[in-house]
Parts: structure tokens; sequence; C-alpha cells
């Protein structure tokens, strides 16, 4: 199921791809035996998998895309996971031209890769008729010459531009997006990251962002990747948000969980785990 509906509000997955990764270099703090009663939390091989995720929101009218995956598959590495979400697009009857607004949870590269593309030795908006909105945080972040390198490396290409033709929205606080999306900070993996916020006819919901990586960190909520650029502010951030989610059953809009990444967060025998749509 890759659509759902929450009130008036449509919400179709979309997905750049898969990434995996080595368990002990993605949560490099976790010893690998803590991981041993969270088995069926990772891959047949034992690693992290990541879905790539973009959502295309209906709401008030407008298409709404949220993330924009890690871009084209690079020409010397054609074997990539990645660089699916234009078929994706093709597959779900959709067309670049559809999207109104794309809007980035966070600045991070697997979230901004499709936002332009180079032709003619130019960029050029890979979604013409959208203005792009972003947490201005964020957006100062990924100009600090001690981050760029290592947390923002496509920023250059993939987000700086979008400034020069004067396509840029951006967020600070809570930020109204729509009569029925409110984008909220969810600080810590980034220091701008935010999350939306669905509210339409009673129904509510969550798109998550990067505050979760893996369900296991449902029930270990200390469990830091090495994504986070705050683990302790990431940490707090979790807390609260998933008690959120838990105490207001709230739908979840989850970037990397398994596809689709819509769910729940439910209780059982005193602990939580997560529950797929």
């Amino acid at each position: 199921m890759d659509r759902i509906t929450i009130g008036n509000v449509e919400i179709t997955a979309l997905s750049d791809g898969v990434l995996e990764f080595d368990l002990c270099n993605f949560f490099p703090a976790i010893p690998q035996e803590s991981w041993l009663s969270y088995r069926d939390h990772l891959s047949p091989e034992g690693n992290v998998s990541l879905n790539v995720a973009s959502y295309l929101i209906r709401s008030d009218g407008r298409n709404i895309l949220v993330d924009t995956g890690l871009g084209p598959k690079p020409a010397d590495a054609p074997e990539t996971p990645w660089g699916e979400l234009m078929h994706d697009f093709q597959a779900h009857a959709l067309s670049p031209n559809d999207v109104d607004m794309v809007v980035m949870t966070h600045l991070h590269r697997d979230h901004v890769g499709w936002n332009l593309l180079s032709q003619d030795g130019k960029y050029v908006p890979t979604f013409p008729n959208a203005r792009y909105y972003m947490s201005q945080i964020d957006w100062e972040a990924c100009h600090n010459p001690d981050l760029v390198e290592t947390r923002f490396p496509n920023a250059p290409d993939c987000v700086w531009p979008l400034a020069e033709m004067g396509l840029i929205e951006f967020m600070e606080g809570e930020h109204s997006l729509t009569s029925e999306l409110t984008t909220i900070p969810t600080p810590g993996h980034t220091p701008g990251h935010m999350s939306i916020m669905i509210n339409s006819q009673g129904q509510r919901g969550l798109v998550l962002g990067d505050v979760l990586h893996n369900t296991a960190q449902i029930q270990e909520l200390e469990w830091c990747s090495r994504a986070d650029i705050d683990p302790a502010v990431a940490q707090a951030t979790r807390r609260s948000l998933v008690d959120k989610i838990e105490q207001e059953d709230l739908t979840v809009v989850a970037v990397h969980l398994p596809k689709p990444g819509f769910g729940k967060i439910v209780r059982s025998e005193g602990r939580r785990y997560w529950q797929s749509l």
C-alpha cells in the first residue's frame, strides 16, 4: 500500500532506492551484541537497510514533494542502488511538473539530491513549477565550512544554486505550508531538522524525517546513528516525539523505515513497537 489518506490529505510514497550500511559503522556507539534481540529489524545480512523515501502530499489543492532523495545515478557508478525517483514518478503517473512545493525535512545529501539537474553546463530545477522550502537554520549549517564536507557534501550542487534562482522559501519555527500541514522543529539530526504535522478532518499524522532510522530505536530511544549531528539533542527530540506519537495515536510517515513507511507506534506488554499500515 503506497498511498494513504489522513482526512483530506493524500500521501503517496515514492522511493529513490535503498541503502545498506554495516551495523557498527552506522550505529558506532552501539555494541553489536546489543542488536541480538533486534535481528528482525535488520536486513538478512545483518545490516542497517534504509529506504530513501520521498512523499507526494496533496493538500488544499497543492502537490507537495517532501524530500528528493540522493539524485541521479553517477555516470561512473551506474550500479548504485539509488537514483530511482524519476522512475517511481512515472510508475505513479506523476510528472515533476505536477509539483508545486518541494519541502526538505533537512539538507543531508539523501534528501536534496533531485532538487536540481545539470543541463548544458548549468543547473535547472528538476521541479520547474515549485518553490523549495527549507529550514533557515539548516541553510546556515550547510554553509558552515566545518560541516559542508562531512555533513552536507552535495549542498553546493543541490542546495546553494536554488538561492541564485530565487526559488527558496525559508522556514523558521512552526511554519504553515497549507491549512492542513505545519512544519515543526525537531532538531538534533541536523540543527534545523523539521517534521511535518498533518491535521485534517479530525485525523492527525506526522511526517517524521530522520528522527528514526531503524524501528529498533522506537524501543531504544537513546541509540543514535552516525548521521546525527548533535546526538544529545537528537535523543531528546526522539524521546519527545515518540511519546507524542504514541499518546496521540498519530499516523507516522517515516522516510527511512521499510517501504512505504506508513505506520503507528503501539504498545504491547509495556514495550513500544512499529506497526506497519
